[in-house]
């Protein structure tokens, strides 16, 4: 059995000083994934016995980047997804294993103005070509934060958000599409129905304590693999960022 965790830890160095170590050690995961790391290369040495990691660093400093802990070696591993428009923010880190690839991805936002909404769905379009590739030769499961509510259950006030960054009209028609070319979102795999569960909540208006969030934080399966699919779960009761960590257990060997 495998467990897996992603975390968007909004810049690792001050989670490191809001007891990460013992939140990591305690989950005890086959692989962590974490998303906007805002790290640069010799900022912070960070290590766990039995893990071996993987970084992709933004050039921009303080912004972006990700980071996989795994206690397994892959037998490959890859930075970006091979376009030079998208692979400067260091927001994608690729494993690959004997029966899967494992990805983690911090999506961009498309920002509070949709400045950045044209770039937010070339984006989505060359992601799900890159996952498709790779799946060609297996399945392939990825994580992260994916900067999307996809239905109104997955955000608590969902009228007067819509057309908001992160649950715009076009941005959740590209996640459907998504699911539609054969993925899972593994926690609705097994919750369809449950409300009130969410991964993110704004800083402002005490948004976690009267818990308005919004659920933005996947793990997304080939849906090859739904058979071998144990359980996914949100912990909400984990803080130290504005996201809290999601979970997978999947039965499979390395």
């Amino acid at each position: 059995m495998l467990k897996l965790v992603s975390w968007n830890v909004n810049g690792l160095r001050a989670v490191v000083n809001k007891d990460f170590c013992e939140i990591f050690r305690s989950l005890d995961a086959d692989f962590f994934c974490l998303q906007e790391t805002k790290l640069q290369e010799g900022q912070l040495d960070l290590a766990f016995d039995g893990y071996e990691s993987y970084w992709n660093y933004a050039e921009k400093k303080g912004y972006s980047g990700t980071c996989i802990f795994t206690k397994h070696t892959p037998l490959s591993v890859s930075y970006g997804i091979g376009i030079p428009e998208h692979d400067a923010e260091g927001r994608v880190i690729t494993l690959e294993y004997g029966g899967f690839y494992l990805i983690t991805v911090y999506t961009p936002n498309a920002k509070e103005d949709l400045s950045r909404l044209g770039y937010r769905q070339r984006w989505e379009d060359d992601f799900l070509s890159y996952i498709n590739a790779l799946r060609e030769k297996k399945p392939v499961i990825f994580c992260g934060d994916l900067n999307v509510a996809h239905k109104e259950i997955d955000l608590k006030n969902p009228k007067p958000n819509r057309g908001h960054a992160g649950f715009t009209d076009e941005e959740r028609a590209k996640f459907s599409a998504l699911l539609a070319a054969g993925y899972t979102d593994t926690f609705r795999l097994f919750y369809p129905d449950r409300e009130n569960v969410y991964s993110w909540w704004s800083y402002r208006y005490n948004a976690r304590k009267n818990n308005a969030g919004w659920r933005i934080d996947y793990f997304i399966a080939d849906a090859s693999l739904n058979g071998r699919l144990r359980d996914a779960d949100i912990l909400t009761d984990i803080y130290g960022s504005d996201h809290c960590p999601v979970t997978l257990t999947l039965d499979m060997d390395i």
